[in-house]
């Protein structure tokens, strides 16, 4: 005779984190790390502007009567802005020159997120075929007592995450 099986359970979320109601830390801003092809020297305190957009074009049917359907358009990314203390390192400025000179070097950067322990990569967002577009000289202030921070904003062809 049979033995009689336990009705099976259905499998549950594999991130305990699904669980509705559960205590998921969020990740921290600061936890951030930038990899540029062929750039070594680089300590950058802040990186803003990541974000993109899908144009939304109205559209109206003959016959349609007042309604307007919202086709999607051409996407349009944002450009990244990092912030950097300035050194006697002159890689960054040099990537910057040669779009000045109407030659840009396009470069694959990584923006990686890491977990608490600032090693442990959780997330990666790559923007494809960058470079640098705009640069920001650091404020000089003979009152002050800030680190002179410069700024490059990048502009990129594509990204995907990781």
């Amino acid at each position: 005779m049979a033995e009689a099986k336990p009705p099976e359970t259905p499998p549950g979320p594999r991130d305990p984190g699904a669980q509705p109601g559960a205590l998921v830390d969020p990740f921290r801003a600061y936890n951030f790390k930038l990899l540029i092809d062929g750039v070594n020297e680089g300590h950058f305190t802040q990186c803003t502007g990541l974000h993109a957009k899908v144009e939304v074009i109205p559209y109206r049917e003959a016959g349609g009567g007042s309604v307007v359907r919202k086709l999607a358009g051409p996407l349009r990314l944002g450009e990244v802005t990092l912030r950097y203390g300035l050194t006697q390192s002159p890689e960054l400025w040099t990537w910057f020159q040669a779009s000045v000179s109407g030659q840009p070097q396009r470069k694959n950067v990584s923006i990686l997120m890491v977990g608490m322990d600032g090693v442990t990569e959780v997330m990666r967002w790559n923007l494809l075929e960058a470079w640098p577009a705009e640069w920001h000289g650091a404020p000089l202030d003979a009152l002050g007592q800030l680190v002179a921070i410069e700024s490059l904003v990048i502009t990129f062809e594509s990204f995907n995450r990781g």
